[in-house]
């Protein structure tokens, strides 16, 4: 076909110059999520924390064995580790563009797992924590109370309970980290009342382990020619101050009994006080939103901001969810410029 052809028959040059915009724009709005590129690497997480222990112990102790571990992984690029003296340790692991984010998690909890003998036996206890996720916040949403009527634990803890599992359901969230401590039984010592009784706080940790805790009863009549089996129960840990207070620390040599009650104050309180969080100076959580390798950032956005308004209906009277940041707008302002040179180039 000549270029004349063309020249001679503007007409039919139109059409064709039409058809092909037709293509590409029909191409354009079925263009799948997969076939654009990545910009930001796949990345994993790996988290632990040594409850007391200072920035540099948790540095030597947790930090570095991990780090000789996971070094070398499969499409590894390279890694950075942070340690807090509030006794966590979070290593970022970044991998090769391309490289399967799943496929990554699994070989880093290999690695992972190789290495948790090297590890002190409270942060195995505790867990060592592998997720994969991307280091950008889509948004940061938080729950407080307008009118002061509930405090910050009561609203950590209705968040983690209420609001976070449904976000962590929401497709292409990788991570939501809620700020804050949960409730926890605070059992605060009396260093002269334990001195008076010759008594150092891990003589009280053995004695919460042995009598605080689940245990298997077992079943009477079982194997045996008896008519009826019976079930034991056993009430399981202790919930409320008052049990706590009721556990025997020692027995005097006067034939009374030590209490725990006696050598400390037990409330329920937070589990860390490390954190004070406030929204328009009144108390409330926060909650920031990350997303995994290759999702829609704007889908996941629009799927979370419906996912808020079903929250709002359900939320007792007193508190209020409410965006402190989100990167919608910036993903919109930038599809509005695309789309806009878009349409001058098609002029």
């Amino acid at each position: 076909m000549k270029l004349k052809l063309f020249i001679d028959r503007p007409i039919l040059s139109c059409v064709v110059s039409v058809l092909i915009l037709l293509v590409g724009l029909i191409g354009l709005s079925g263009l799948p999520m997969e076939q654009y590129p990545d910009i930001a690497p796949p990345t994993v997480m790996v988290s632990a924390t040594y409850t007391g222990a200072n920035a540099e112990t948790v540095q030597k102790s947790v930090v570095v064995p991990l780090e000789e571990a996971i070094n070398g992984v499969e499409d590894m690029l390279y890694m950075t580790s942070t340690s807090t003296n509030t006794g966590s340790g979070n290593i970022t692991v970044y991998f090769k563009q391309g490289t399967d984010p799943d496929m990554a998690t699994i070989n880093t909890k290999n690695r992972v797992s190789e290495a948790e003998g090297l590890l002190p036996a409270e942060v195995t206890k505790i867990g060592v924590t592998v997720e994969k996720r991307q280091n950008s916040m889509l948004k940061i949403i938080a729950l407080y109370s307008p009118d002061d009527s509930y405090d910050q634990t009561f609203i950590n803890n209705y968040f983690k309970i209420n609001i976070e599992p449904r976000l962590s359901r929401v497709s292409g969230v990788g991570n939501v980290n809620v700020m804050g401590g949960d409730y926890a039984m605070r059992i605060w010592l009396n260093p002269q009342k334990m001195a008076q009784y010759s008594l150092v706080p891990s003589d009280v940790t053995a004695v919460l382990d042995e009598q605080n805790l689940e245990a298997a009863t077992g079943t009477l009549g079982e194997d045996s020619e008896n008519t009826f089996q019976y079930t034991l129960k056993y009430r399981g840990r202790y919930e409320t101050a008052e049990e706590f207070g009721n556990i025997v620390v020692k027995a005097l040599d006067s034939g009374e009994v030590l209490r725990l009650n006696d050598i400390a104050t037990i409330e329920l309180g937070a589990q860390t006080y490390a954190y004070n969080g406030e929204i328009d100076g009144h108390p409330g959580a926060t909650a920031m939103i990350s997303q995994t390798a290759g999702s829609n950032a704007n889908e996941i956005i629009q799927e979370i901001d419906q996912l808020m308004e079903e929250v709002r209906r359900d939320l007792p009277k007193g508190l209020e969810l409410v965006d402190v940041m989100s990167t919608k707008e910036f993903l919109d302002a930038s599809i509005h410029e695309v789309v806009k040179t878009l349409a001058e180039a098609i002029i």
